[in-house]
């Protein structure tokens, strides 16, 4: 797939934020599907169609009709493998749905958040119903309704709705787990809070095991015990995969050079940031941008 001008990324974001809020058919605006818009807007994605969604440090294959949800701050990429795809999009800011009271419940549910589940499998009835509420939005955005933002806003919630329907909220009654469980899960936020990555200036400032355990004011030995405990992967392991997470994303999603790339997440050498990549992925971070070319 190929990728949209920087001029071209530039006026639609530009057209984004004069409301911050788009809907779009995806078939009709080919360069706005390709945009990754993931330092502002949250999207949610009804495709018809194959293809690759890369969130974070997990990998979806999906055939048929699916619902995807993208948090901004979570860097995901999208490859679509049919000769056909179809649907609907719709982005959107935090500012433009936090007009609603109820907005940092939509933002916190698992459809969002980090470990949750932000692809879900849509069958062909529901498929028909949250078409039209897209289509809703499509038309909506177009008329002078003075309340028409609102209105946008409870569509949204509504898609949210049905879709919590297909993954439930955990049962608040449930217990809150054990000490290791909260380590794990402060931790978790805390590597996840480092990202993404906004400038070759200002490199991550928690890069080790050591970094965190500081921060969170207990022994290193502590943290990695109950990490992997919780998860089953150590403490290095899930900062590592993030860290190849974000670069794989700066690597097709911006222009800046490899050292820069290898610099900002943490890398005072390219050949140190060359090495740890490869390590990791089979592949040099040269190699994956030239196939993305």
């Amino acid at each position: 797939m190929s990728t949209p001008t920087a001029r071209s990324v530039s006026a639609f974001n530009s057209e984004l934020k004069l409301r911050g809020f788009k809907a779009f058919r995806i078939e009709e605006d080919g360069a706005a599907t390709r945009v990754y818009s993931r330092k502002d807007f949250y999207k949610i994605c009804l495709t018809t169609g194959r293809s690759f969604i890369h969130y974070a440090s997990r990998s979806f294959e999906q055939k048929g009709t699916v619902l995807f949800f993208g948090n901004p701050h979570i860097p995901y990429s999208w490859e679509t493998r049919s000769r056909t795809y179809t649907g609907y999009t719709c982005l959107f800011s935090e500012r433009f749905l936090q007009l609603s009271e109820r907005s940092e419940a939509v933002l916190q549910s698992p459809l969002f958040r980090l470990g949750g589940t932000p692809v879900l499998t849509i069958d062909p009835g529901r498929c028909d119903f949250l078409a039209a509420i897209f289509q809703k939005m499509i038309d909506e955005q177009e008329t002078d309704y003075p309340y028409k933002d609102e209105l946008i806003r409870n569509y949204i919630q509504l898609i949210v709705h049905e879709a919590l329907k297909l993954h439930p909220v955990a049962n608040p009654a449930d217990p809150v787990g054990n000490a290791a469980s909260r380590l794990t899960a402060v931790f978790l936020e805390l590597l996840e809070r480092q990202f993404p990555v906004e400038t070759p200036d200002r490199p991550l400032e928690l890069k080790s095991p050591q970094d965190y355990a500081h921060q969170l004011s207990v022994h290193v030995n502590h943290l990695n015990s109950s990490v992997k405990s919780v998860t089953g992967k150590t403490t290095s392991a899930h900062i590592s995969d993030r860290i190849v997470a974000e670069a794989r994303a700066l690597l097709e999603h911006t222009d800046w050079n490899i050292s820069a790339i290898g610099y900002a997440l943490g890398f005072d050498y390219p050949t140190y940031f060359s090495n740890f990549f490869k390590k990791l992925t089979g592949q040099s971070p040269r190699a994956v941008r030239k196939s993305l070319l």
